[in-house]
């Protein structure tokens, strides 16, 4: 390969996003001391341009069956986004046995809010803050979208752009535990407790309304039956009540894991889908 070939290289990737100066702020505590006393402390990450001014936002929560995994695993996600101009918040949250689901939706809600409260200073525009996650996070990240009333409104009056499930858990973890609770769905039951009540009150499935912020579902296409009966279900309720602003995008071949390894790769589609819906929701008068 010739010299000047690769000089040609060099100055493309160097003029890419890919070389993009980064600030990451770590380990910043979240909970407040007007949050429920029975939260633990816990802190999340920013990720966002050196020179970031009034960006998006996304507020991502990862995975782990609500009982593991840790803000740490998913630098590749918030420096890959942070590149292409989106502020990304990871934040830790209460995990089973030790915390149940009431104290983890209370814990992501705080740490929304921070979001909201703080952003600016990081270079974020309060009025487009996006939330997400992946399996037990996109559980998480539907519930704060369903339950968007229980956000604190920008100076604005402004509550959320829009939310991203990827690969969701739990939309409807009333049906599913009903069934399964005796089976498979036993080892959820420290999470979410032997209380149906409780398990119909933390599955957004029952909250959706017409009023929900726009919403992306990004779904493999051989992801766990569970996890695709619970959309299912979820989307028909959709339909029933009107809902008009929620997508559906099937990814072929991808199984639960992948639907989020796969922003390991700059290339992938999901960036697209996932940065177009940000910048669409991003401009609309929402």
């Amino acid at each position: 390969m010739s010299k000047i070939y690769l000089a040609l290289i060099f100055t493309f990737l160097m003029s890419s996003c890919a070389f993009q100066t980064l600030h990451r702020n770590k380990d910043i505590n979240y909970i407040s001391p007007n949050t429920l006393e029975n939260l633990p402390n816990k802190s999340l990450d920013v990720y966002a341009p050196k020179k970031a001014d009034n960006l998006p936002v996304l507020v991502f929560f990862y995975g782990g069956s609500w009982k593991s995994g840790r803000k740490e695993m998913y630098h590749f996600l918030g420096n890959r986004l942070a590149r292409r101009d989106v502020i990304v918040v990871i934040a830790d949250y209460p995990l089973s046995p030790d915390f149940e689901i009431p104290e983890m939706q209370a814990s992501a809600l705080a740490a929304v809010n921070w979001t909201k409260d703080t952003i600016e200073n990081y270079g974020g525009d309060p009025d487009r803050i996006f939330v997400s996650g992946h399996s037990a996070g996109g559980h998480l990240a539907s519930l704060i979208a369903v339950k968007e009333n229980e956000l604190e409104p920008s100076e604005n009056g402004k509550k959320l752009a829009g939310s991203i499930l990827i690969d969701a858990a739990g939309l409807d973890m009333y049906g599913y535990l009903e069934k399964m609770s005796e089976g498979e769905g036993k080892k959820y039951l420290n999470a979410f407790t032997e209380d149906p009540a409780v398990w119909r009150e933390y599955s957004s499935i029952y909250f959706l309304t017409e009023k929900l912020s726009p919403m992306l579902i990004l779904e493999g296409e051989r992801t766990y039956p569970s996890i695709r009966a619970s959309r299912e279900r979820f989307m028909k309720r959709i339909e029933e009540k009107g809902i008009e602003n929620v997508r559906v995008k099937i990814f072929p071949k991808k199984k639960h894991i992948p639907m989020i390894t796969q922003f390991l790769w700059t290339g992938s589609r999901v960036y697209t889908d996932v940065l177009g819906f940000i910048e669409e929701k991003s401009t609309d008068d929402f």
